[in-house]
């Protein structure tokens, strides 16, 4: 068990985060052990042939996360420095990463390490940038078109504890955020595989970073080089890749019309034309024009990867969808 030990200057640093470049990590343990994962499976069955069929060679990515689980190098996906930052700006992040500090992270794998950990070893900034272009292309075909979607999650699950916070101090929040971590005091105790014992924060606060694809782990960072981290599932990740019977709410059809309500609530997950074609009954024309409509106004995004394109709902859409259920 970790216990970390809270000041007050640490609680008044303590602040939320969202990282693209963690969950790209995350999602890429999934893949490597379905078995212990069985609630991704929806979006692991959609992605695995594309990523597939795309051809990406991602052997890299995956031996830098081993199994069975070990300490996962933090270089790969440090704390995000901004609440919201995108992917090109983490990319750029792990590009300049020193190599004394690339090398310190790889030594955590035990040995022996296949080529390609050994290559970035011996010339961290080549791999680096091989990593970097890597992760862009797994990036696109795997989690972009679900990107609003989980975010969307993330976002609310974080207001959610704002309002915790808010309403019951820093007791509420830190007590809340699983059941498998308890708040003592002015401490916050952590289920830990390979760490023990107490640590301070030294005044900079816990950064909280809810990740859709932590689940069922939470995972911390007590590295000096980085603020303390804590990466936890957020609440209603259980229904996020479910699969159910969609119903178009007439409050936005009436709005925007029966065909593209009806497309917005089939892009439960991303999806091709074609696919949106089969499912709803309205020829691939009409879908595709439809589709350009919603795409100009900003309720649709398009991710082309390959002989691929996917569409997926936009974070607006996303907004757009609740408020008409509710």
């Amino acid at each position: 068990m970790l216990e970390l030990s809270f000041t007050a200057q640490d609680l008044a640093h303590t602040r939320f985060a969202f990282s693209p470049l963690w969950e790209v990590v995350a999602s890429v343990k999934v893949l490597k052990d379905p078995v212990g994962h069985s609630l991704y499976r929806p979006w692991a069955e959609q992605v695995r042939p594309r990523l597939a069929a795309s051809g990406l060679d991602w052997r890299l990515l995956a031996e830098l996360l081993p199994q069975p689980p070990r300490t996962i190098p933090v270089f790969i996906a440090p704390p995000p420095s901004t609440p919201e930052p995108d992917l090109g700006l983490e990319l750029a992040v792990l590009r300049s990463t020193p190599a004394e500090r690339v090398r310190a992270g790889l030594d955590g794998l035990g040995s022996p390490s296949p080529r390609r950990i050994e290559a970035l070893r011996a010339s961290p900034e080549t791999g680096l940038v091989e990593l970097c272009g890597i992760i862009e292309s797994y990036w696109e075909l795997a989690l972009a078109p679900y990107w609003p979607r989980m975010l969307t999650l993330m976002k609310g699950d974080a207001l959610h504890r704002a309002r915790l916070l808010a309403e019951g101090g820093a007791h509420r929040l830190l007590n809340d955020l699983d059941p498998a971590i308890t708040w003592t005091g002015e401490t916050l105790q952590v289920p830990h595989r390979h760490t023990s014992g107490t640590k301070g924060l030294g005044g900079r606060g816990l950064l909280l970073v809810p990740s859709v694809f932590a689940w069922p782990r939470v995972y911390s960072i007590t590295s000096p080089s980085w603020q303390p981290t804590l990466r936890y599932p957020p609440r209603g990740i259980a229904t996020l890749w479910e699969r159910t019977e969609t119903q178009t709410p007439e409050a936005l059809a009436a709005v925007v019309g029966r065909s593209r309500a009806l497309l917005l609530t089939e892009l439960h997950a991303p999806a091709s034309t074609t696919d949106l074609a089969r499912r709803t009954g309205l020829t691939a024309g009409g879908v595709s024009q439809q589709l350009t409509a919603l795409r100009a106004a900003g309720l649709v995004s398009a991710h082309r990867t390959g002989r691929f394109v996917l569409y997926a709902r936009t974070s607006a859409a996303e907004a757009l969808l609740q408020a008409a259920v509710n």
